[in-house]
């Protein structure tokens, strides 16, 4: 019997090196990484080139224009030069070497913004090892969004294709999850597709125990529902006391990444994005907001409308996540998720709609149709396409590079055949910062595919 200590021959009668465990333990994980590596179709990089630099002038011409901010203008004309947008109108001149584009009969929109999703972060939801948003531990506010961004996402020119050209991606897990960041749809390194690094710090809301009758309460052992934000007051203590030495003796205050990351927050500088549902999430998170005087975005606000007077009166915006969703309270009416838009902007707070939900990375292409769907039950169709472009850059502090159609802006816009709203409208062409973008994706190379195969 060969002993562990001996040379072994291989099958071709060469010599093998001296078996050692250490070696053993190596090679398996690492043939088992490239075996699973090559089983998943989403380590690889998608197949669309980012679009080169805007190199002469562009005039879309003869087309409908949707401002956002101003009138919709028929027959209209939109230049733009080095990226941004230079000119509008009915009539206007442009250089001779410009690329002339009739649009006869085609619409013109800024490109849409998703307010709240994952895409770039997440490939298969069912599969583990291609979702990065979430890091180890209750308190990570040092945690970047863009850093962890896949400009190789399979998900981005799914997205695209539907005019989605921009998106504030989240990161999630625990009480405070990181920084979100307002990221284009189109380019090279997760650097030169950076709009807004740090958009907002993400705090999941802690959920609190639902009133209980006398007896119950009598029966039951004490509440620890004031014990639930205890970390977040602890944290908030801890980030004035780092910020109050490192302004008076920077020399002996050592920097802590993750209190220097919530200095942003507590000067006023970056909003405090609070996913937060049931009435008494929201009034506890406005409540806190208060306390330390911080700016606050509301995110999801399924209940918004059972406290909206203490949600106007501390000037709060609300992102709605979906309108794909069901109620959640036993007694809403059915349509609770879909009204939500029209009443919010009924009682003049202000708001943006998402296409957050199941798949969120997936199907962050749905996004004008939950935008469309708040249509169908109030909202006004002018309102639902504010809420997908001008609203989530104003929410968001980017509205003075883009979000409209307006002189100065960046040149990031879609080309249409119809209402963007309507499932029937197809995407034509796109523009990111006068760049025009592959608008080509996994399911138009797979419908090309299969119509080929008929075809044959």
């Amino acid at each position: 019997m060969q002993n562990n200590n001996s040379r072994r021959t291989s099958a071709t009668g060469s010599k093998a090196l001296p078996w050692n465990p250490l070696n053993c333990r190596l090679r398996l994980p690492l043939a088992a990484a490239f075996a699973f590596a090559s089983f998943l179709p989403n380590l690889n990089a998608s197949d669309q080139i980012p679009g080169a630099p805007q190199k002469r002038p562009i005039i879309i011409r003869n087309a409908t224009l949707h401002t956002i901010s101003g009138d919709t203008m028929e027959n209209g004309s939109l230049l733009f030069q080095d990226g941004k947008i230079t000119a509008m109108g009915v009539n206007i001149s442009f250089p001779g070497d410009a690329e002339v584009n009739d649009a006869q009969g085609q619409h013109v929109y800024p490109g849409l913004i998703d307010s709240y999703s994952s895409i770039g972060l997440v490939e298969i939801d069912s599969i583990r090892a291609s979702i990065d948003t979430t890091e180890t531990g209750n308190l990570n506010p040092n945690v970047r969004a863009a850093v962890a961004f896949n400009p190789d996402s399979e998900a981005i020119p799914v997205a695209r294709a539907n005019g989605v050209l921009s998106s504030v991606i989240v990161p999630n897990g625990g009480l405070v999850a990181g920084r979100s960041a307002v990221m284009m749809l189109d380019g090279w390194t997760w650097e030169g597709m950076t709009i807004k690094a740090d958009a907002g710090m993400v705090v999941t809301w802690p959920r609190f125990a639902a009133t209980r009758s006398r007896f119950q309460r009598e029966a039951a052992e004490p509440s620890n529902d004031s014990d639930r934000l205890g970390p977040m007051h602890e944290l908030m203590r801890e980030v004035k006391a780092y910020t109050l030495a490192r302004n008076s003796a920077p020399q002996d205050q050592p920097i802590d990444l993750r209190l220097e990351a919530m200095r942003p927050v507590v000067e006023g500088k970056m909003p405090m994005m609070v996913m937060a549902n049931s009435v008494k999430q929201i009034q506890t998170a406005i409540a806190f907001a208060k306390q330390y005087e911080l700016k606050m975005i509301l995110v999801g606000g399924a209940d918004a409308m059972h406290c909206v007077n203490l949600i106007k009166e501390a000037k709060v915006p609300v992102v709605v996540s979906s309108t794909y969703r069901l109620p959640t309270r036993r007694d809403a009416a059915y349509d609770e998720a879909y009204a939500l838009p029209s009443e919010l902007q009924a009682a003049g707070i202000p708001f943006c709609i998402a296409g957050d939900g199941r798949f969120g990375a997936s199907n962050v292409r749905n996004l004008p149709y939950h935008a469309a769907s708040a249509v169908a039950f109030g909202l006004t169709q002018e309102q639902a396409l504010r809420s997908i472009t001008l609203s989530p850059a104003e929410i968001f502090g980017v509205s003075e590079q883009m979000g409209s159609l307006s002189v100065g802006k960046d040149a990031t816009i879609i080309v249409t055949d119809g209402n963007i709203l309507e499932t029937p409208t197809q995407v034509l062409k796109a523009f990111i910062q006068g760049r025009a973008v592959d608008l080509s994706s996994k399911h138009t190379q797979l419908n090309d595919k299969y119509t080929a195969k008929y075809k044959q």
